[in-house]
């Protein structure tokens, strides 16, 4: 039974997502809704990446918007100026989804230059040197005349719904647990503990961070192209420090090293953005003090680097059972 439990959570999934696309169709769900629900499948992928580099890895990156704005604007050019670049479709696949996969690319491809000579560096530094990658793309991108500059990015196509954004969110996923439960992910896991053991023990800790830093970059283009198609239009400051901010807030919220955790923060705060969308002003105050409370009360995150699982779920059900049958002996003693 438990070899088809990834099946089976396959399929549970698929089968929520089309039934909520069924809803939207019926006009059930209303179209603010699907949009809410789209940015939240949209900001899994970014924080479940991020999750890889911070979570995983163990290092401290606060740059993830930099990488979602190189993948914003790739892809929103590839789909704005098709007879420059591509036709609607190539070899069966639509442009749209062609232009993510390009978006991905180009930041992965910008994560490696940054990565190279930034992840031999640690902690502090790091996050100071991803930091300044982040201001340094959006400061290109005000200066850059062919895509607005820091007016915008205006006419893209809304080819973004919620039924593609939320599969590519089950397929980062899927790919990212894989990668986590490989010997690349092992060797990750080896360097976050600590690092210098790591490489004690012949582990090329270098190649194994740019991996997942290369990685979490990919997937975070993907969510920067899948929110210019989503938005219809992009600026440099849709991608600004606060943006980085807010993912990291997704990971440290749910717990580093736990995508579970990261999937239900992604949710949670997403909403709370949208629920607080009247008082933008206090948002960013807000934030602060739930970052505060959380690591004074709890410093592990909601799901304190653990995973939801069905073994976990037997496991709750059980001490669940252990205590009422506890709680009832204790009564009978009573009496």
């Amino acid at each position: 039974m438990k070899k088809f439990r990834p099946i089976i959570s396959l399929v549970v999934a698929l089968t929520c997502g089309f039934v909520l696309q069924v809803f939207i169709n019926a006009g059930i769900i209303n179209g603010y809704y699907d949009h809410i629900m789209s940015k939240m499948a949209m900001f899994i992928i970014a924080a479940v990446s991020l999750n890889l580099i911070n979570g995983i890895c163990g290092q401290f990156s606060i740059g993830h918007a930099g990488f979602m704005a190189v993948g914003a604007y790739a892809s929103a050019i590839i789909t704005k100026n098709p007879a420059l670049l591509l036709p609607e479709t190539v070899v069966g696949m639509p442009r749209y989804l062609l232009a993510l996969i390009i978006g991905g690319i180009s930041a992965a491809i910008v994560g490696f230059l940054v990565g190279l000579p930034t992840l031999r560096l640690r902690g502090d530094y790091l996050a100071i040197t991803t930091l300044g990658f982040g201001e340094i793309i959006r400061v290109l991108l005000i200066n850059w005349k062919f895509v607005g500059g820091a007016s915008g990015y205006f006419g893209i196509k809304p080819y973004a719904n919620f039924i593609t954004t939320y599969l590519l969110a089950m397929l980062t996923v899927v790919i990212i647990r894989n990668f986590i439960t490989s010997s690349y992910g092992r060797a990750c896991i080896a360097i976050r503990e600590d690092e210098i053991a790591a490489a004690t023990m012949g582990i090329h800790t270098t190649k194994y961070k740019i991996i997942a830093f290369v990685m979490a970059a990919f997937f975070a283009g993907l969510a920067g192209g899948i929110y210019a198609h989503l938005m219809q239009s992009i600026s440099p400051r849709d991608f600004s420090f606060l943006v980085s901010i807010d993912i990291l807030l997704m990971v440290v919220l749910g717990g580093l090293g736990s995508t579970s955790g990261s999937i239900v923060a992604a949710i949670f705060l997403t909403f709370a953005t949208e629920s607080l969308r009247a008082f933008q002003a206090l948002r960013v105050i807000i934030y602060s003090f739930m970052l505060i409370i959380i690591m004074l009360f709890r410093p592990q995150g909601l799901m304190g680097g653990k995973e939801l699982s069905w073994d976990a779920v037997q496991s709750f059900f059980k001490s669940k059972q252990k205590q009422d049958l506890t709680s009832a002996k204790s009564t009978e003693g009573e009496g």
